[in-house]
């Protein structure tokens, strides 16, 4: 069920509106042509974190200094509003997209909730002033607002546990809020159409990326937990749909904050709790 209001934390009218505003004014931008290091770097799991927006993330970002694509992250209360991506797609549409490889392509990533609103008594996110989200967004995407929110993007928010797909409202219901000492993973896994036309022919200089089927899937502590068709029905409000999540595009893993938190976000497969297939 779509839902009006989140019944933990909602921005601004105001704010929507402006991001609103902004993607029309940045559309997507169409696939990089990622080098064959950059490439290998996704590969063994050497991912990035992009810089964070210096006006909407209050707090500090530190690298793990031994294991390549390990961050921990510590938000100020004072902290609206911020996201933060993957200074690569780890979804590359160019180079991983079915209709080019002739096999699925999953995207995943996992982050620990390692403290909730500053404040020992806090254990959940539903509790406390406070909230982290794990997604992914095409990019451009607007900093100050949480993945799910706007076009080319998709989250599950763990303040209220619901799932969020360019859905500026209240979300769906989709899981219980997260908890200090959760470890939670969110994936994307890109495949050929069921439906479609017949596969192509690989190999050919002439394909493109299509779109793809796409299935998201959510991991807690380890264990695959819940999951959705990308083209389930939406809210008729999402205008402009799943554009940019469909494996035509570039897409980034993304968390979300708001509120004094603390955070270790993992993008190498040595370091998952749960190891998916076809990453």
């Amino acid at each position: 069920m779509n839902n009006e209001f989140s019944p933990t934390a909602n921005a601004s009218a105001e704010a929507g509106e402006a991001a609103f505003k902004w993607c029309n004014e940045n559309p997507l931008r169409p696939p990089l042509a990622l080098t064959s290091a950059q490439l290998s770097a996704l590969a063994f799991g050497h991912v990035t974190l992009a810089a964070p927006h210096r006006q909407t993330y209050k707090g500090e970002l530190l690298p793990h200094d031994a294991s390549p694509g390990r961050y921990r992250g510590r938000t100020a209360s004072g902290c609206g509003d911020a996201s933060l991506w993957t200074a690569l797609p780890l979804y590359a549409a160019a180079a991983h997209s079915p209709f080019l490889t002739g096999r699925p392509k999953t995207v995943y990533f996992e982050l620990r909730v390692a403290g909730v609103g500053g404040m020992p008594g806090s254990a959940s996110l539903e509790e406390a002033d406070a909230g982290i989200a794990l997604g992914f967004v095409a990019q451009p995407y607007p900093a100050w607002r949480l993945p799910g929110w706007q076009r080319g993007s998709l989250g599950v928010h763990g303040d209220d546990g619901r799932k969020y797909v360019n859905d500026t409202f209240g979300g769906v219901d989709f899981t219980t809020a997260f908890a200090q000492g959760d470890t939670v993973g969110l994936g994307m896994t890109f495949s050929l159409p069921r439906n479609g036309p017949p596969p192509p022919q690989y190999g050919s200089q002439q394909q493109r990326p299509g779109k793809c089927d796409v299935q998201v899937f959510l991991t807690r502590n380890g264990k695959r937990k819940d999951g959705w068709d990308l083209h389930e029905e939406l809210d008729e409000r999402a205008i402009g749909g799943v554009e940019g999540l469909e494996g035509d595009f570039d897409v980034c893993g993304a968390v979300g904050v708001f509120g004094s938190v603390e955070f270790e976000v993992f993008f190498n497969r040595a370091d998952w709790m749960y190891k998916p297939e076809h990453v």
